[in-house]
C-alpha cells in the first residue's frame, strides 16, 4: 500500500487547518489595520500652549515683546 496511512491524514488536516486559520488571520488583520487597531503609532499628542508659543516665536511669527507678553499671560 502506498501512502502514509493515518499519519498522512493527520498532516493533511493540519495543513488545511493552518491554511484556513492563516486566511482568517490575514483578513482580520487587514480589516483591523483600516480601523487603526493594530497598536500602531498612537494618535499625535496635543501640544501645550507653551509649545505652540515657542514654535511661533522660533518661526518668527511674533516678536520678542509679543512672546514675553503671551508667556506671562499663560
Amino acid at each position: 500500500m502506498m501512502g502514509f496511512g493515518g499519519i498522512g491524514l493527520i498532516f493533511m488536516l493540519l495543513f488545511w487547518g493552518a491554511l484556513i486559520f492563516g486566511g482568517i488571520w490575514l483578513v482580520k488583520t487587514l480589516f483591523d489595520a483600516g480601523q487603526g487597531n493594530l497598536g500602531g503609532p498612537a494618535a499625535p499628542r496635543q501640544q501645550s500652549p507653551r509649545e505652540i508659543l515657542d514654535q511661533r516665536y522660533a518661526r518668527g511669527e511674533i516678536s520678542r515683546e509679543e512672546y514675553e507678553q503671551i508667556k506671562s499671560d499663560l
